[in-house]
């Protein structure tokens, strides 16, 4: 794992938000660990940028039916 992302997003009403979207992210192959922060409406993940891209982990919150409403990326 060498690069971290965090995610923010706007609608996490309900903590089964967090389960689903920890599940998806977490079965990204590529990810490692994967922290829901409910409260501040972050995703935060880490990840091994060969074999999977930032944007890739955003559409997968995405097709969640979550806005990402911005990405940061940095190195581990």
């Amino acid at each position: 794992m060498n690069k971290k992302i965090i995610m923010q997003l706007d609608e996490l009403t309900c903590p089964s938000c967090l389960t689903k979207i920890e599940g998806a992210v977490k079965n990204t192959p590529g990810v490692g660990t994967v922290k829901v922060l409910f409260n501040a409406g972050k995703v935060k993940a880490e990840f091994d940028d060969s074999q999977v891209s930032a944007d890739t982990l955003s559409g997968v919150v995405a097709k969640l039916g979550y806005t990402v409403q911005q990405v940061k990326v940095k190195d581990l």
